[in-house]
């Protein structure tokens, strides 16, 4: 691994690693982590380039942060974790789970996406913009080219073919805001695709775990019970 991830870590019991969305970093999660420390041992990383993880040379992709997390797992003698991702989190954390499915115990996907097109255009036509922006000042400004590689996440990635959910066995939870800007009908596809997922949706917009905590939290904690 080229770089270290930035973490904090609380509590104890089994791993429950939280991962962030794109251009935000572990303090997305602030109303998970108190709650969840209680039970388990909470680790909410920074992905690569974003918050105090730095960007390294690798490629900014998400196979790349999928590696990286197994990396970090791997370095910290984690064999087997839980797995809560938010939009591109959960994407990672998908990734992740298609690769190494042996490392996964459980695995919550919240506002996910399988490819761009599961985005609400009216959502992914800005960012699509900006992207196209940003890259044409890419090549002389820093922070340009910085939001160029977030944006880039959004507008090429993830590929994921609903077929290949199949050989996900452990228990998934797919979760949304019911005014969620990924697509209701996509994310049902995520959870008809998945032998063994519960389907919740959240009062709320996309941002559910940190705007609408109560709620999210109740069903995340009842799924864990099961």
């Amino acid at each position: 691994m080229d770089i270290q991830l930035h973490y904090i870590e609380q509590g104890q019991g089994l791993p429950l690693i939280l991962l962030h969305g794109n251009g935000e970093d572990h303090t997305y999660f602030v109303h998970q982590i108190d709650r969840f420390s209680k039970a388990y041992r909470v680790i909410a990383l920074d992905t690569r380039g974003h918050g105090q993880s730095p960007r390294g040379e690798k490629p900014f992709t998400i196979k790349q942060f999928a590696e990286d997390l197994h990396d970090f797992m791997d370095a910290k003698g984690i064999a087997q974790a839980t797995l809560l991702g938010f939009s591109d989190g959960g994407n990672i954390a998908l990734t992740f789970a298609l690769k190494y499915p042996e490392r996964v115990e459980r695995l919550v996907l919240n506002g996910a996406n399988l490819f761009p097109g599961g985005v609400k255009p009216r959502y992914q036509w800005p960012i699509e913009l900006g992207y196209r922006i940003a890259m044409l000042f890419a090549k002389k400004d820093e922070k340009a080219k910085h939001n160029a590689e977030l944006l880039g996440l959004m507008v090429n990635e993830p590929h994921i073919a609903p077929s290949e959910l199949a050989v996900l066995t452990m228990p998934v939870l797919v979760i949304a805001g019911t005014k969620d800007m990924i697509k209701e009908s996509h994310t049902r596809l995520i959870y008809k695709s998945l032998p063994n997922a519960q389907l919740e949706l959240v009062k709320g917009d996309h941002f559910v775990a940190n705007k609408n905590p109560l709620e999210f939290n109740q069903v995340v904690a009842a799924f864990f019970e099961k």
